[in-house]
């Protein structure tokens, strides 16, 4: 059979990233970089790194999705389009420890996770409870443990465990995350966990355009006003100063492009990634927990209008293009309509003067004639002459008077024809091009 090269890729991709299995108690830190190709590389030097200062062997391939399993201790790093993430797994956790004085990045040497190149965009701790043999943690408890903030909770997985978030930053600048497992096994465990990642990820990075949004908001209100005192201008039944119009159409098609090549990828991307929040909410089948808001009602309530928003600024941004494009059409038919009618006025000009001229070439036709003829009958005068002094007798002025109109009708017939002639040269050539 004749294989397509990229069949065993096709299979791959479905198994690329695989969902962790997770036993519970454990302490794992999740951390997402913005950063460019560079960065990424320098990453995976980083990582190298750390194989060496936990004295294992270094991974010279750059994976997309490279896990590092080590007892106690596991590390996973994921490549995304414009991001990383970097999850730390931490299951070496005393017995009296509370939810997040033990995280995943306990184990890392001093100063490996401070200089990991790239901007920080997602950075949170997820405390995982084993209440499968016990009680689960009571209700004062979680409040302390997230520094007595307004708590989301919910039961998903039909009741099977408990989760509580607060979606805010603590005071050690990390946000946090606790599921307590009441009946899960490590797979499930591992997939609700990466679920909960996710959707914390996936939010942040909806979110980056908001601010963008908001700051281009006043300005596309003004450049709204703009376009339409200028349409206006076009509308009203008075001299309009073209030059300048067009400049001032110009000088907004060149600002809406060049917020355009800002922002159309970024307000695309928030849609993207508000799909797979919605995505990674549904697949949760949440239980409202003691009247708490459930993570899908904060989300929608939160995250959905904000989305909206950026939503709303590229539609205005991309209706706003079309609205330029729109005037400035309508000014280049303006501008073409009066080359027309200048056009049309040079020929009118063009024809007059091609009638006079050809009345004139008339006229000189006619002055021609007669001064040809003045100089012929001029030669012949003294032609007769000669022969009359020859001998010949004739009368010279009877001959010199019979030969005006003679010499007169043969100059004038001699002159239409060569003009004749012209003409049909003219009209056998054909046209070039």
């Amino acid at each position: 059979m004749n294989i397509h090269p990229l069949r065993s890729h096709l299979y791959d991709e479905l198994h690329s990233r695989p969902f962790q299995v997770i036993p519970s108690p454990a302490r794992v830190t999740h951390i997402a970089l913005l950063c460019s190709e560079a960065e990424k590389q320098a990453q995976h030097e980083h990582l190298q790194q750390l194989h060496g200062l936990f004295g294992c062997p270094v991974n010279q391939q750059d994976l997309n999705c490279y896990e590092y399993d080590c007892g106690d201790f596991r590390l996973r790093r994921e490549k995304h389009t414009e991001f990383t993430t970097y999850t730390f797994i931490n299951l070496d956790i005393p017995a009296d420890a509370d939810a997040f004085d033990v995280t995943g990045l306990t184990p890392l040497p001093q100063g490996w996770i401070e200089s990991l190149p790239g901007e920080v965009v997602a950075a949170f701790h997820v405390s995982i409870e084993d209440a499968r043999e016990g009680e689960e943690p009571a209700l004062p408890a979680v409040k302390a443990a997230f520094e007595e903030m307004r708590l989301v909770g919910s039961s998903p997985q039909g009741g099977d465990a408990q989760v509580w978030a607060s979606f805010q930053l603590h005071s050690d600048g990390f946000g946090r995350l606790m599921v307590v497992n009441k009946q899960m096994s490590d797979s499930q465990l591992g997939r609700l966990t990466q679920r909960l990642m996710e959707i914390e990820t996936y939010r942040l990075m909806a979110l980056l355009a908001l601010p963008l949004a908001r700051s281009v908001s006043p300005e596309l209100g003004r450049m709204d006003a703009r376009l339409a005192k200028l349409t206006q201008q076009l509308a009203d039944k008075g001299e309009v100063d073209e030059p300048s119009l067009l400049a001032d159409l110009i000088d907004m098609a060149a600002s809406i492009e060049s917020w355009r090549a800002r922002l159309t990828f970024r307000f695309s991307a928030t849609k993207a990634y508000h799909a797979l929040v919605l995505t990674r909410l549904e697949e949760l089948r949440e239980n409202e927990v003691s009247g708490h808001l459930t993570i899908t009602e904060f989300m929608t309530r939160r995250l959905t209008p904000a989305v909206r928003t950026c939503q709303a600024s590229g539609e205005r941004l991309e209706d706003l293009s079309r609205r330029v494009d729109r005037v400035s059409d309508m000014m280049r038919t303006r501008v073409e309509l009066g080359i027309q009618q200048q056009n049309q006025q040079l020929l009118s000009s063009m024809d007059r003067r091609s009638r006079i001229q050809l009345m004139m070439q008339h006229t000189v036709e006619g002055l021609s004639v007669v001064a040809i003829s003045y100089y012929l009958i001029g030669l012949l005068k003294y032609v007769f002459e000669a022969v009359y002094d020859a001998g010949i007798p004739i009368d010279k002025s009877l001959a010199t008077g019979v030969s005006v109109p003679v010499v007169a009708f043969s100059v004038w017939l001699a002159t239409r024809r060569i003009h004749h002639r012209f003409i049909q040269m003219a009209r056998k050539e054909k046209p070039q091009g």
